[in-house]
């Protein structure tokens, strides 16, 4: 059997330089995990996954727990803009894409750009707006532009949307369907912080107004440096091409589930597992990158048959991800 990180590797990446952008990235990671979400640094180290491998992030928690302040602290570290949408029955896709009006003085019609035209775009409780507008704003963040009377927009680069929503609460929400949580690269929660830590909070009445004076940690040519490096300098052996094949093919395979991880999942898996290797100064991919981030990435996808009524779609993800052993390294 050949060794991943040996043999299996070509020899270009050995001894390569230092992979670009790493340190510049990783200060500003620890930066916001020590000053704005502390005891959440799993969540945050997932929000710069997801922004490397040019994906987008749902949270599913309750109000009140730091999702706001997650994206305000990435946008202002990263120095990037920074819209937000807030969700609701009336909201309209053009008060998201933004729309062309007519110009007396000029005597012609102008785009008004929407809040999608921004680097970090919040879409806070995305269950509450209807199906019409939730599809207007998932089709922006899968083609990374958006189509105003026969015009075409490009949307800025990087793009992350940072979705969050309720899933203690039922009322006047629409839930996004199985192909359309199929666009969200990561799927995660934040929880309640350590005791110690949320005392903290509640005695400095919180971190709003810090983070809106933060500096810029990192500029926006770094981000894209580092999104070449993740996309073309990170190796994924074909040993680890099959561990993601044997992941996704036994979700589709499982007599509980309906419908398993799509091709699109599988690549997106694979795309994080770039990223977090990325992160911890390799040239290649682990086993344990693609297991780690695996829930993460897939459990959402997932949907159920009627007769699995009383199981979670990450228990029984993770129970599926048990039964498959890791590949020797």
């Amino acid at each position: 059997m050949k060794n991943i990180l040996s043999s299996d590797r070509p020899v270009p990446f050995a001894g390569s330089e230092p992979l670009d952008g790493r340190r510049e990235i990783l200060h500003a990671m620890g930066t916001i995990s020590s000053r704005f979400m502390r005891g959440k640094e799993d969540t945050v180290r997932l929000a710069f996954i997801a922004l490397l491998s040019g994906g987008h992030l749902l949270l599913e928690d309750i109000p009140g727990l730091g999702k706001t302040t997650l994206a305000l602290a990435l946008a202002n570290a990263l120095d990037l803009s920074f819209g937000r949408i807030q969700c609701t029955s009336d909201l309209l896709p053009s008060d998201i894409t933004g729309l062309s009006i007519f110009d007396r003085e000029e005597n012609r019609f102008r785009f008004i750009p929407g809040p999608v035209f921004s680097h970090v775009l919040l879409a806070d409780e995305i269950n509450r707006a209807m199906p019409r507008t939730q599809s207007a704003l998932l089709e922006a963040m899968e083609e990374r532009r958006v189509t105003i009377e026969g015009t075409t927009h490009d949307l800025p680069d990087p793009f992350l949307v940072i979705a969050t929503q309720n899933p203690c609460e039922y009322v006047g929400t629409y839930s996004l369907p199985e192909s359309q949580m199929d666009r969200f690269l990561i799927v995660t929660g934040l929880g309640y912080p350590p005791e110690d830590i949320e005392k903290g909070i509640i005695r400095s009445g919180g971190l709003r107004d810090e983070i809106r004076g933060l500096a810029a940690l990192v500029g926006r040519e770094d981000i894209l440096r580092a999104r070449r490096a993740v996309r073309e300098r990170i190796y994924l052996s074909e040993k680890i091409t099959d561990y993601i094949y044997c992941i996704v093919a036994a979700t589709r395979e499982h007599p509980l589930i309906l419908t398993g991880i799509s091709t699109r999942g599988a690549i997106h898996l694979a795309e994080a597992a770039r990223a977090a290797a990325y992160l911890e100064g390799r040239e290649y991919v682990l086993p344990e990158d693609v297991r780690d981030l695996a829930g993460a990435t897939g459990a959402h996808r997932l949907l159920l048959r009627p007769e699995s009524h009383g199981h979670r779609k990450g228990e029984l993800f993770e129970s599926i991800l048990k039964d498959i052993p890791l590949p020797l390294a």
